[in-house]
């Protein structure tokens, strides 16, 4: 099976909810593993958020979703300047520490995650996970 799907979201929050929903109607189709979904599901709640919160004024936010037998492949772009020094393997910020730790959580999820050249002034975050297939019930 392979499905493809691209969105261009408002950049308001409820965005982040939205790509969220239609990512987990889509895994919905497959038979990829509970904590897997979950993890998808982190990982494009976050990249979205930060999309949402960093991408200029009037921008919207645009996703791509790729789902195959093995990959599931998350793009989130928006206009806005490029992270500087972005570390997604970065250490988590102290505890009490408000922000920091959407990158760090998507770098650990992922099994690849990474700033990549998009169109002119657009910040593209490419996001890919092997997906897990749930365990065939036993009889």
């Amino acid at each position: 099976m392979r499905v493809r799907m691209t969105l261009s979201l408002p950049r308001q929050p409820s965005s982040t909810t939205r790509a969220r929903h239609v990512l987990t109607t889509l895994l919905s189709l497959t038979d990829v593993s509970e904590d897997t979904r979950t993890n998808l599901a982190v990982l494009i709640s976050e990249a979205c958020a930060n999309a949402v919160i960093h991408a200029d004024p009037g921008g919207d936010v645009d996703i791509t979703i790729s789902i195959d037998d093995q990959v599931c492949l998350i793009e989130v772009g928006n206009r806005g300047r490029s992270p500087d020094n972005a570390k997604l393997d970065a250490d988590l910020p102290a505890p009490l520490t408000i922000g920091g730790r959407g990158l760090p959580l998507i770098g650990a999820l992922a099994d690849t995650a990474a700033f990549v050249a998009g169109a002119p002034g657009q910040v593209l975050l490419r996001i890919t996970k092997h997906l897990r297939q749930a365990a065939a019930p036993t009889c």
